[in-house]
């Protein structure tokens, strides 16, 4: 037998969620087997899948040692990288971080070590705030995603509990999201809230918009104002009201205004000859909405943090 004491980042999770993290030799349907025939208890007694577990249960599992043999929790690339994390803003529970065009969020195909969570996790475990030998269930996470090409405001959340608000947060539309963009030409009216349907196809990873609803597709919102204008090119501020993929990029080249370096859903052939790597898109400032509901985050509230626009490499076209 052997017990997993529940800590603080385990917490406030169901039973199966936290066995799939913590026991990951263990097949998902043998765990489900084990609870439903005792092999797995909590606190000693007969439990569910669904159980929300508390900090300080004790999960018992009566079941073979070979379960729970797994690789070895590799700490050599979270001491070997260098972190290069532009820190907008930290506290105990969250980061705010610059990411720049390039930088990829997640691993992919490429490998793991040089993107914005690994270096996220160096740099919490080289200052002691993130030791993975002590934690059953819980990584330091992103809570929200930027495309490869586009910059911007990235939340990490360093913590179970932080991570659990900000995701709340995020699905219940509790925060403001806002970015600037570089446009072919000038929005007609300058300032407007477009409403529009989006579709993913994954196996191009484009999506389509049209105004009406068609098949599959979701509802977008999106507002924008114009803010200057020069040789043909406007720079826009746009909120997102809804977020989805490519929304910005999409909506605005369905309006007869495509991004500049965007190949996706524009002509960027001339902006290629400038050098142009990216599609000029920054989200460069994000606002915590104030909420009736207290919240281990509620100190956030009605806070904004702003990107310099140094930082937005594409504003050069318009200081000329």
């Amino acid at each position: 037998m052997k017990i997993l004491t529940v800590g603080k980042n385990d917490a406030g999770q169901r039973l199966d969620k936290f066995l799939s993290k913590a026991v990951k030799g263990l097949p998902t349907s043998l765990m489900y087997k084990f609870i439903r025939t005792k092999k797995i208890k909590v606190n000693r007694k007969r439990t569910e899948q669904k159980y929300i577990l508390l900090e300080g249960d004790e999960v018992q599992l009566f079941i073979r040692d070979e379960f729970f043999d797994s690789p070895e929790k590799d700490n050599g690339a979270l001491s070997r990288i260098t972190p290069k994390l532009d820190i907008v803003y930290e506290d105990e529970n969250i980061m705010l971080l610059n990411k720049r065009p390039g930088v990829l969020v997640h691993e992919d195909t490429e490998g793991a070590e040089n993107t914005l969570i690994m270096h996220v996790k160096a740099y919490l475990y080289q200052n002691g705030q993130y030791d993975p030998e002590n934690e059953q269930s819980f990584a330091p996470a992103l809570c929200n995603r930027i495309d490869r090409n586009t910059g911007g405001i990235v939340i990490a959340a360093k913590n179970a509990e932080a991570l659990r608000v900000m995701n709340e947060k995020i699905k219940n539309n509790e925060m403001s999201k806002f970015y600037l963009c570089a446009v072919h030409g000038t929005p007609k009216p300058e300032a407007a809230e477009l409403h529009g349907y989006l579709k993913k196809n994954a196996a191009d990873n484009m999506v389509e918009v049209k105004d009406d609803y068609f098949k599959g597709s979701k509802e977008i919102i999106t507002r924008y104002k114009t803010l200057k204008k020069a040789d043909g090119i406007s720079l826009l501020e746009v909120e997102l009201v809804t977020g989805r993929t490519h929304q910005i990029r999409a909506h605005m080249a369905y309006v007869g205004c495509p991004l500049l370096g965007d190949g996706k859903y524009g002509i960027n052939r001339e902006e290629k000859k400038k050098g142009y790597k990216f599609q000029a898109l920054y989200a460069y400032r994000l606002a915590f909405d104030k909420t009736d509901s207290e919240n281990p985050l509620s100190y956030l509230e009605g806070r904004e943090f702003k990107i310099s626009k140094e930082n937005v490499w594409f504003l050069k076209e318009f200081n000329k």
